[in-house]
C-alpha cells in the first residue's frame, strides 16, 4: 500500500472536515465501484490458484491421497479437501442436481 500525503492531494477545507472524524490517523479510501477489479486479476494471483487447484483436483481424480497432495502442496488436508469439493458443488450447479 502506497502512502500519499492528503495535503498534496485535498483542499484544505476537506481535510479539516476528515480531521474531526480521524486526527492523525491513517484510513483507507476504496476506489469507485467501476475501477475495481476483482482479486488476484491485476497481479496473476487468482490464475496461479486455479492452475494449482486444477492440479490438486486432477490428482484427486487419479487417486493421489489426500494426505500426499496437501504434502506436494503444503496444504493441510482440510484445504485439499475445500478445493475438491469446491469443485464437485460447481459441477453440481451446471448439472442441476442436488448431488445426493
Amino acid at each position: 500500500m502506497i502512502y500519499k500525503n492528503a495535503r498534496g492531494i485535498l483542499p484544505d477545507a476537506l481535510i479539516e472536515e476528515i480531521q474531526k472524524y480521524v486526527d492523525g490517523a491513517s484510513i483507507y479510501i476504496p476506489a469507485k465501484n467501476e475501477e475495481k477489479t476483482e482479486w488476484g486479476h491485476r497481479n496473476g494471483t487468482r490464475k496461479r490458484y486455479e492452475t494449482r487447484n486444477a492440479e490438486i483436483r486432477s490428482l484427486f481424480e487419479c487417486n493421489v491421497s489426500v494426505s500426499e497432495i496437501s504434502d506436494r502442496y503444503f496444504l493441510s488436508s482440510d484445504t485439499v479437501r475445500k478445493i475438491i469439493r469446491a469443485e464437485q458443488a460447481d459441477e453440481r450447479k451446471v448439472s442441476g442436481g442436488s448431488g445426493s
